[in-house]
């Protein structure tokens, strides 16, 4: 059975990926209109927005005055084995 242990644990190691890009890495209450991931700056023309950003990179955005939530940065967020990547890079001891 030990020829399947390198799998095994390699499942093991992508499901703690998958399980930690759900994890929010930031929260961000703001009118800027620079942020670097912003591609919707007319959002905070005439509202303040709240902007979550999760370890796999994808930024979920409210807009206060209306509560519209919009995901933004897809096009950034990491998966497969650059997830697991960055969950290893961040979790040294994995």
């Amino acid at each position: 059975m030990t020829q399947y242990k390198d799998k095994v644990q390699e499942q093991e190691l992508r499901l703690k990926a998958e399980k930690w890009a759900n994890g929010i890495s930031s929260l961000h209450s703001h009118q800027l209109k620079s942020m670097w991931y912003d591609d919707r700056p007319q959002d905070t023309d005439n509202s303040t927005v709240m902007d979550i950003s999760y370890n796999d990179g994808r930024v979920k955005r409210t807009i206060i005055k209306t509560g519209e939530v919009i995901w933004m940065n897809g096009n950034s967020q990491v998966t497969g084995e650059e997830l697991v990547y960055e969950y290893t890079r961040h979790n040294p001891t994995q």
